[in-house]
């Protein structure tokens, strides 16, 4: 058991650090709402890898991957998210760019009722950020896929199947919310940077084109 521990813990590692949506949403909420609502999006995300570690061990993700349909329905739900993620991410550079704008003609923002101080979009909530991250998680069926294939292959022969599988979820739950959360703090420690509104914006339009790109690219490999 303790080699499979190891063994898994490396592959998760890598697993966990190679760039994708949960980066791409726990960055931007970390530079939108703060480190509490990014720590909860990670949350989030490590909670959808318990439900896709469940949904393994019961044999949903197998039922997956062995049904066409199933899969690309909740692939496209999954694509529609993320290219929803990503709009709203460009709409926030576009309101960012905007408010600039008028701040440089010297409009003033108690006319408007509301502050024109760069930050854009009302912070999400970090009840909202945890829901943002669970669905990002939920909505990917390659997660799913991932746990049915890499799994059963650090399970001991005669182990618990589902009590080692939740070991093993949990692994590579806990190296997301190190890493993630690591990223959510680092980002607040240097928010005073990243709120400058022209950075802020350029960090919006880089995350939302990315957002967008990982919808369409799943969206165009389900069409195919």
């Amino acid at each position: 058991m303790l080699t499979s521990l190891l063994g898994f813990t490396l592959v998760a590692a890598v697993l966990t650090v190679s760039p994708g949506p949960d980066f791409a949403v726990v960055l931007r909420t970390a530079l939108g709402s703060g480190r509490r609502a990014a720590l909860c999006s990670a949350l989030g995300i490590a909670a959808g890898c318990f439900v896709w570690g469940l949904a393994g061990a019961v044999g949903l993700t197998a039922m997956l991957a062995a049904s066409t349909t199933a899969y690309d329905v909740l692939r496209v739900a999954g694509a529609l998210y993320l290219m929803w993620l990503g709009i709203q991410a460009l709409r926030s550079a576009r309101r960012l760019r905007t408010d600039g704008a008028q701040e440089a003609g010297a409009a003033p923002a108690a006319a408007r009722g509301r502050s024109r101080d760069g930050e854009g979009p009302r912070p999400a909530t970090p009840l909202r950020a945890l829901r943002t991250g669970l669905l990002t998680n939920v909505l990917n069926p390659k997660v799913g896929v991932v746990y049915m294939s890499l799994l059963p292959q650090f399970i001991p022969h005669g182990a618990p199947v589902l009590a080692t599988t939740l070991l093993l979820v949990a692994v590579h739950a806990v190296l997301g919310v190190l890493w993630l959360g690591g990223i959510a703090v680092a980002v607040h420690r240097a928010r005073a940077v990243f709120q400058r509104p022209r950075i802020r914006r350029r960090l919006d339009q880089a995350t939302g084109g990315v957002l967008l790109a990982l919808g369409a690219a799943v969206g165009f490999e389900t069409a195919r």
